[in-house]
């Protein structure tokens, strides 16, 4: 059992109260130093202290008339429910931290609400930065529920794992899906799956008010591959039968169709096949998932979108 360590607490508000004079009250290090009667050299550790522990969020509030006229089109292309296109550097190939500090907002005005929802959640990196950027809120009447399992067929644990983490910042009821995300075989799936606690997560997952998703590419750094979810073979079958995106690690075609690849039938996620009910949004950036992206869109597998401007760009010139 960890200890609690009042002194790390202490320094985490003084960091916080520092942050607070220099970003919102525009007070300098010099006046800062004066008022907590500390040294300019500890203010600004404590600053960048705070930025490390993500005590501080940037948000821009100026419109952005080319960025939303790209949200504008996605949703007008794919017959979008919600899209938001946030700023990324010229010739930039991916921008991981700021389509998560987008998403980041729009889960956040979700989950303000004291009404009782069930948020079902994705894994992948941009998943992961999403977890982390969230701020700490109470809500136990909410309930977090994985989509996808976090073991390797060997029982070794992904480091993506959102659900946990999320659940943890809003105080929120956890429900993780702790099964390999592929089988060895089709009768080990079933036997998984017909666990109590799976049908629990199945409820879970059809009440969902929210699901919220990475997605994946395949080749040589697909994640499914390169985390050991799957074999090579595996990957190149995929890739052979028509795979150009993930979802929820479920091989997609360029028209959105479930292609299919030899390991599906040991598949333990909450797959969607149908298009989606309810709102489905995909975080995601980057020059290699844009195919992807547009598959799931036209597929209409998910009906929501959260990415950048350059993604954006492309996913709109693929047609």
């Amino acid at each position: 059992m960890e200890r609690p360590d009042p002194a790390g607490d202490r320094r985490l508000d003084l960091a916080a109260r520092a942050a607070w004079l220099y970003y919102f009250k525009s007070r300098t290090q010099e006046q800062i130093a004066a008022e907590l009667n500390i040294s300019r050299q500890i203010v600004q550790r404590l600053i960048a202290l705070a930025n490390a522990e993500r005590l501080i969020r940037f948000q821009l509030i100026h419109p952005l008339a080319e960025a939303i006229q790209l949200a504008d089109r996605l949703k007008d292309r794919f017959g979008l429910i919600y899209c938001d296109v946030c700023l990324s550097e010229s010739g930039s190939t991916e921008d991981i931290p700021s389509v998560a500090s987008q998403a980041t907002f729009y889960l956040e005005n979700i989950i303000q609400q004291k009404a009782p929802l069930t948020i079902g959640m994705g894994s992948g990196g941009a998943m992961r930065e999403v977890s982390r950027r969230l701020p700490p809120m109470d809500r136990p009447q909410h309930h977090c529920v994985s989509l996808m399992g976090n073991l390797t067929r060997d029982g070794r644990a992904t480091h993506y794992d959102v659900v946990t983490r999320l659940a943890e910042r809003l105080n929120a009821q956890c429900y993780p899906l702790p099964v390999p995300v592929v089988t060895n075989t089709v009768e080990e799936r079933e036997v998984l799956q017909a666990q109590p606690g799976y049908g629990v997560l199945r409820s879970l997952v059809e009440e969902a008010t929210l699901l919220i998703m990475g997605i994946g590419f395949w080749g040589p750094e697909a994640t499914l591959y390169r985390d050991g979810f799957i074999t090579a073979a595996e990957t190149a079958q995929a890739m052979e039968a028509g795979g150009v995106g993930e979802l929820l690690g479920c091989a997609i075609s360029a028209d959105g169709e479930i292609v299919d690849a030899a390991y599906h039938d040991r598949l333990t996620s909450f797959v969607r096949t149908q298009p989606a009910d309810r709102p489905t949004a995909i975080v995601a950036s980057g020059v290699y998932r844009a195919p992807a992206i547009r598959a799931a869109l036209k597929g209409r597998l998910a009906n929501s979108l959260i990415t950048d401007e350059n993604t954006a760009r492309l996913v709109l010139s693929m047609d």
